[in-house]
């Protein structure tokens, strides 16, 4: 499978561009283990999608208002794809996924299920979570599993513009006012503990990884580390020296906030089963 154009993931082009519709419909059919991976992946995205969405009409200003949005439908374009191929492994669709797992069954990383707080903290989360989302996508690209890289392929040039933008905006509030440097380095003081469970290996990722399907967790870390490292330098931020929070690793164990997250996102779907528009 390849991708024929590069449009946000969100947006059908005329002509052959990808869509979750292709995917569902190339007859591809993810393993279980391959489907739970995609499942780690494409829930992540999804609660971060619908973290953002709720900066629509309160950003600072007009376009970053536009930016968040466009990130967000990005993440939600990524969370379409992937919960589409774990799918045909189970015979359910990505709204069955989305909308009637309950909380037990997402595995989306306590990071992306955090309160957005100030506008400090979500660029905090952004910058970690897309310096991650990039390096993780930049190896995915020559998984084994075509379907997987496809994705990748697409989803990396879209990652790239979401780094670009947290990092603009590091810099911006790091030497900016005594203020903004201020709330910059309390909002990575606070997400701070959630970043080791991006890198945390397990039966699964050892197993997909050496089969060439999928990328090791704790491979990326040294890059992250030295990348995130040189910005908030720049920034005149300081990297947080704390440990790791307590628990987290895709099991099921979930933070406090994916409850209201989740019920949110699923009440139309649960209260009007099989509705459309």
């Amino acid at each position: 499978m390849s991708f024929a154009s590069h449009d946000s993931a969100t947006k059908i082009s005329a002509g052959s561009a990808i869509s979750a519709e292709e995917i569902a419909a190339s007859g591809a059919t993810a393993e279980p283990d391959v489907a739970t991976y995609a499942l780690y992946l494409g829930d992540d995205a999804l609660m971060l999608a619908q973290r953002l969405g709720w900066w629509i009409a309160r950003a600072p200003e007009l376009e970053e208002d536009i930016a968040l949005s466009n990130i967000a439908l990005d993440q939600l374009g990524h969370a379409r794809f992937l919960l589409t191929y774990a799918g045909t492994a189970w015979g359910k669709t990505e709204d069955d996924l989305a909308y009637f797992r309950d909380e037990e069954e997402f595995r989306s990383c306590r990071l992306v299920e955090q309160e957005n707080g100030d506008f400090g903290q979500t660029i905090a989360r952004q910058l970690i979570f897309s310096y991650y989302q990039h390096e993780l996508f930049r190896r995915l690209v020559d998984s084994n599993d075509a379907t997987l890289s496809a994705i990748a392929d697409k989803a990396l040039k879209e990652v790239q513009y979401h780094q670009d933008h947290a990092a603009q905006w590091v810099l911006r509030l790091g030497i900016g006012t005594p203020e903004s440097h201020e709330r910059m380095q309390k909002g990575l003081y606070y997400l701070w503990p959630y970043v080791d469970e991006l890198f945390h290996d397990d039966d699964l990722t050892r197993d997909l990884s050496e089969r060439g399907i999928a990328v090791l967790p704790s491979s990326l870390r040294a890059d992250f580390d030295r990348r995130i490292a040189e910005l908030l330098a720049e920034a005149e931020l300081e990297v947080p020296d704390l440990p790791g929070a307590w628990g987290g690793d895709r099991s099921g164990e979930f933070s406090e906030h994916r409850g209201h997250i989740l019920a949110e996102m699923q009440v139309l779907a649960r209260q009007h089963p099989g509705a459309t528009w």
